[in-house]
């Protein structure tokens, strides 16, 4: 079985190309199983995140283009997006599975919200019968990794989270947060924990609103906080001084239009939101409103990478606990894979033995049982010693994801393929000074 992971992230395409391929909650399922009925998938997932959309599929041949089917599943042509997508295979996708799981891929390096959302993921797709025997041992593993990892590591020492980075990013605009106001559009995880960094930076009042208000209410008061319905953000919002908002809209909650009147309600007293939402919930064209400074979530990457010098030692350790465990779970994979190709050597050198045997029939006649059960015993014995070399080799060589040897018994035995390995077209990986390719740890083992 092959490994697929397909998808475009916050480091290969910004927000607005991100956002096209941003799947709705209610429309998940269906997605999955459109996916799921292209020839060849056996097993898929969809991660999609503010940072990512990602499918993680297993396949039997000819490497279907998922991407492009979830594109035209959402009306959104992805050719316009073909540079920014990424194609993993084999080793590379699940070191990057491993990686994603263990937040060395997020914009906040260490943040713990995107092992919840991958395990999220799982069990939806699970439920609902997508992910079978080969994705669930995959994703059970990259759970284990990430545990490993942050049991081993300090990487998630004094945890960050997006929602935190646009709290300090108020913090510096103001200088501090005291007796600001400041409005939660959406009450969701990411504003739960935006307010928690919001109380401890000292934020005077917050205001929760969410479309549905008993969330908005129960948020609320487990901070201190007051709620506002939905339909009352526009009349609330110029009484605020920062608007954070993470919603699962598909479209535009504020607008130039909004920003315009809230400016003339505060008297040009200005005005500052952060955008934390995939798809986005602020027109970027407000930010050309005098007055209203605009951040979206790409422009929280600058602040994260700050936090990045001080767990570079503890990311380079989990980079290298990441890559050790991808080629440990391939060469557990080979091994099993390899299995086909010895029952078939077995096979092919038991029907040889067989027809050397008819052949030689007409002068074996005279021998007595005795004798013949001598000749059977001798050429099985002949056979035994001849295929025992070849069988050591491709165990070794599966053990070691040694894929040269492979394919040279493969072709010398003409046997079939114990794993088909596809080149990555595009790796979204190899960004950052900490990454560690596994091949390159699988090279140095041998």
């Amino acid at each position: 079985m092959n490994i697929l992971l397909t998808g475009i992230n916050h480091k290969t395409a910004p927000v607005e190309m991100r956002e096209l391929l941003a799947i709705e909650p209610r429309r998940l399922t269906d997605a999955t199983r459109v996916l799921l009925n292209v020839p060849g998938v056996e097993e898929t997932m969809i991660l999609c995140t503010c940072n990512r959309v990602e499918v993680l599929a297993s396949y039997r041949a000819n490497c279907p283009d998922l991407l492009r089917v979830l594109g035209d599943y959402l009306g959104v042509n992805t050719s316009a997006l073909r540079q920014h997508i990424y194609d993993l295979h084999g080793i590379d996708a699940v070191q990057h599975l491993f990686r994603v799981g263990s937040s060395l891929d997020s914009m906040v390096l260490g943040e713990p919200q995107v092992l919840g959302q991958l395990k999220e993921a799982y069990v939806a797709a699970r439920s609902m019968g997508s992910v079978g025997t080969h994705l669930d041992k995959l994703l059970q593993t990259a759970f284990s990794v990430a545990k490993k990892v942050r049991t081993e590591t300090q990487i998630g020492s004094s945890s960050v989270s997006i929602a935190s980075v646009a709290v300090d990013l108020a913090k510096q605009i103001f200088g501090s947060l005291e007796s600001k106001r400041v409005m939660l559009v959406g009450a969701g995880k990411m504003g739960e924990l935006a307010a928690q960094q919001l109380l401890k930076q000292g934020a005077d009042s917050i205001l929760v609103a969410n479309r549905t208000h008993e969330r908005a209410v129960r948020l609320a008061n487990d901070f201190g906080g007051h709620a506002v319905r939905f339909e009352d953000i526009y009349r609330t919002a110029p009484e605020v001084d920062i608007v954070i908002t993470s919603t699962g809209a598909q479209e535009h909650i504020f607008r130039p239009d909004h920003g315009k009147q809230f400016l003339q309600t505060r008297r040009q007293r200005p005005m500052f939101f952060v955008d934390i939402a995939v798809p986005r919930d602020v027109d970027p064209q407000l930010n050309r409103v005098d007055g209203l400074f605009l951040y979206d979530i790409d422009a929280l990457q600058s602040i994260a990478a700050s936090n990045l010098a001080d767990r570079a030692v503890e990311a380079q350790h989990a980079e290298m606990i990441v890559a050790r465990e991808a080629i440990r779970f391939q060469r557990h994979e080979m091994a099993l894979n390899v299995t086909p190709m010895i029952v078939e050597l077995q096979s092919r050198a038991e029907d040889l033995r067989q027809l050397e045997l008819r052949r030689a029939q007409s002068r074996l006649q005279s021998l007595t049982e005795e004798q013949r059960t001598a000749v059977e015993a001798l050429t099985k014995s002949l056979m035994n010693k001849f295929l025992h070399q070849p069988m050591r080799m491709l165990k070794t060589a599966a053990g070691e994801a040694d894929t040269v040897t492979l394919d040279v018994m493969r072709a010398a035995f003409n046997l079939p393929a114990a794993q088909e390995e596809v080149p990555s077209s595009v790796s979204a990986m190899g960004e950052g000074s900490n990454y560690i390719p596994a091949d390159e740890l699988l090279a140095g083992s041998h």
